[in-house]
Parts: structure tokens; sequence; C-alpha cells
């Protein structure tokens, strides 16, 4: 695992762990959340950076980095899009792998069935996203191996959202000499 420092809310630093052999962020309790854009816009850099780069096939069982114990497969949901990852049963963080950090940040989403059944008529098969396992389109939707649904890249909605990381990232930095006053 390597640390990376990145920008977090209030101007905090936020130090998260990555490897990029796997292809997978280790997020402390709830650093995910304490991200500042800049900080998630950084993530997507080094996420692209990686993309085309061999990854290791990430290992049924998963430790904890702090307590050594085995990480728990976990479903969550955010903006109506669902995605996983593993977490820490004593609360010490999470691992997520890229793809499922893209789709926690609606980077990503799942195929509609009307897509789904275009791709069909096109595709036999595709390689899962997530995990590089085939995954069979006449038979499944899904990842046999992983779980994940069929996802997709909106080019439309990955660029109104690094739009919106960029404008937050920028006003971020500036101080409101009136906040106390609108504040009271």
């Amino acid at each position: 695992m390597q640390a990376h420092t990145l920008d977090g809310h209030l101007g905090r630093p936020v130090e998260i762990d990555l490897c990029p052999a796997c292809h997978v962020f280790w997020f402390d309790q709830r650093e995910s959340l304490q991200l500042a854009p800049g900080g998630t816009l950084r993530l997507f850099q080094v996420i692209g950076a990686e993309a085309t780069a061999p990854r290791q096939t990430l290992s049924p069982v998963t430790k904890c980095p702090r307590c050594h114990s085995q990480l728990v497969p976990t479903h969550d949901i955010q903006r109506n899009v669902a995605f996983q990852y593993r977490r820490c049963p004593h609360g010490h963080g999470r691992l997520t792998t890229y793809f499922d950090f893209l789709r926690e940040k609606s980077f990503i989403r799942p195929l509609s069935a009307e897509q789904l059944q275009d791709l069909r008529k096109n595709v036999q098969s595709v390689n899962c996203s997530n995990c590089g396992a085939p995954i069979d389109l006449a038979t499944a939707s899904t990842c046999a191996h992983c779980g994940s649904p069929l996802s997709m890249l909106d080019l439309k909605q990955a660029g109104d959202l690094v739009a919106q990381l960029q404008k937050a990232d920028a006003s971020g930095h500036t101080i409101d000499p009136a906040l106390p006053l609108r504040l009271e």
C-alpha cells in the first residue's frame, strides 16, 4: 500500500492508502466522506493514470491493515447507485476497488434494461470492469465472480460531475467574510 495525502474538508488533509497493483483504496473510517472535491478529483486522476496498468486479482480473503481481522463484504447505495466494498468488522475502515469508488461517486452507473438488451444484440460476452472475469451476456447481467452489475461510463454524467467538483474545489478555497453574520 502507498500513502497519499489529499485535500479534505475544512482544509484538513486526508491520508488514504492505495494499492496500484490491486486497484484498491483503503479508507480509514470515514475518509471517503472527508475528501474535499479536489481530493476526489485527484483520486479520479490516479484511477485514470492506472486504468490500463495490469492488476492483480484481489484475494477472496482480505485482512484489515490495522487489526488484521478478515474484511466483511458490504453492499451500499449512494445516489441510487449500488456499490460494494470490504469493511473491517471493528470499524477501522474499508477496502474499495477503483471501480466501486467510481460507482460510489456516480461516475459510473448501471446499465438500464434497454441498454442491456441493445448490448446483448451486438456482444456475446464482456469482461467485468471490477474484477476482469468474463460475463456471458446471454445468461447474466452481473459478474458471477464478484457480483458487480454491468455498468457504463456515462460521459455526460462524468463531465458534469467533474465540472461540479472543480467548481466546488475552486469555491472551497475562498472565505466569505459575511459568513458569521449570516449564520447568526
